[in-house]
């Protein structure tokens, strides 16, 4: 993605980046669930908080014409532990197709995790 592009993307979804704990998150939502998420766990009502896991919904290959095809991932906002429960979070203003087919393949791929949305 060209930056003139990240930069379109940013303002059309009108998501500003925020600073909680030293970390950059993608936007004010995203970072006030981050701030719950780590109440949650200090009050052990989840356990090992994650953010930022990369999940491989596809491997790379080569393809016939001997070209090199990058492996497709999904990045987790959020990966915890609730009640026993493998839990992955997205905290989404804007579905984007390119999400929602992300999503289905992840809960295809790892039916282990219970998947929300926030």
């Amino acid at each position: 993605m060209k930056a003139s592009e990240y930069l379109s993307l940013v303002n059309k979804y009108h998501a500003k980046k925020t600073v909680v704990d030293g970390i950059t998150f993608d936007s004010k939502k995203e970072a006030n669930r981050y701030a719950t998420l780590k109440q949650l766990e200090r009050f052990g009502m989840i356990q090992d908080l994650r953010i930022q896991v990369p999940f491989e919904l596809q491997p790379g290959y080569t393809n016939n014409q001997g070209k090199k095809i990058k492996p497709i991932t999904y990045i987790a906002d959020f990966v915890y532990i609730n009640s026993g429960e493998k839990v992955v979070e997205d905290t989404k203003g804007f579905k984007t197709k390119e999400y929602l087919l992300k999503r289905k393949l992840f809960e295809y791929k790892y039916p282990e995790y219970t998947f929300v949305e926030s």
